[in-house]
């Protein structure tokens, strides 16, 4: 069995899986974004949940980048927030 630093090296050798992972970089970094609001507000997911009008599961799936996808539920995600973000 290889490690995971060592999975990760090997298929990062192929050409196609970096530009999968370049084409998603900016997804994955809106998702760090969310989290680090809702970390930076102090709110729990179920407080952002709540704030939204869904539930904790779905916020968690948001952050996680495993959810629904769709601008809309992650432009509510920033609404929920108490303060603006600066930068995204």
């Amino acid at each position: 069995m290889i490690t995971h630093e060592e999975f990760t090296k090997k298929i990062f050798k192929n050409t196609k899986v970096q530009a999968e992972y370049k084409s998603l970089e900016e997804e994955f970094s809106l998702f760090d974004e969310l989290l680090k609001a809702r970390m930076n507000t102090g709110l729990t997911q179920a407080e952002v949940a709540d704030r939204m009008g869904t539930r904790t599961p779905a916020i968690a799936r948001l952050e996680a980048g495993d959810g629904n996808k769709k601008t809309p539920l992650t432009s509510l995600h920033f609404e929920s927030m108490p303060r603006q973000l600066e930068t995204i």
